[in-house]
């Protein structure tokens, strides 16, 4: 039985005793390890997204992105209480967003860049195809309109 494991942005295969390193996922064939692979990715960026569709949240990950802070000072600028601002970190620890640590009383939250890079990896790729889709159909426009002018 084969078992994945994401390093990003290298997929590492375990076959038994042995692993293979890929540089990019897509070269790997066996497309039953793909598909489980894909459906993996899907539930992780569907999980990801969902964390990020929250206005708190968003705030919280933008916060995050100046350095780690304590849950008190993230927690300052929401008008809501505590347990509540708590259940938003929760989702974006269960989202590989962020992680926390506790030392002493404070518990510091930090920002976790695997996820987002995946993300914008897929987000990049989303773009791609539409960009060609898009340049496609515009050279087919002008080519209908080129030839009603030559008509």
């Amino acid at each position: 039985m084969n078992r994945v494991a994401m390093v990003a942005p290298y997929l590492v295969v375990l076959r038994g005793p042995t692993a293979r390193i890929l540089s990019r996922w897509e070269n790997y064939i066996d497309s039953s390890l793909a598909l489980s692979l894909l459906s993996h990715m899907t539930n992780q960026l569907d999980t990801f997204f969902a964390a990020l569709a929250d206005p708190t949240r968003r705030a919280v990950i933008e916060r995050l992105t100046e350095g780690s802070a304590p849950v008190s000072e993230l927690h300052a600028p929401h008008d809501m209480a505590l347990p509540t601002f708590m259940k938003h970190l929760s989702k974006l620890e269960a989202a590989g967003l962020v992680r926390s640590e506790k030392k002493g009383r404070v518990r510091t939250v930090h920002i976790e860049a695997a996820p987002l890079a995946a993300a914008e990896d897929w987000l990049n790729k989303q773009r791609k195809l539409w960009e060609g889709r898009l340049d496609r159909l515009e050279r087919l426009a002008l080519q209908i309109e080129n030839k009603r002018d030559t008509t």
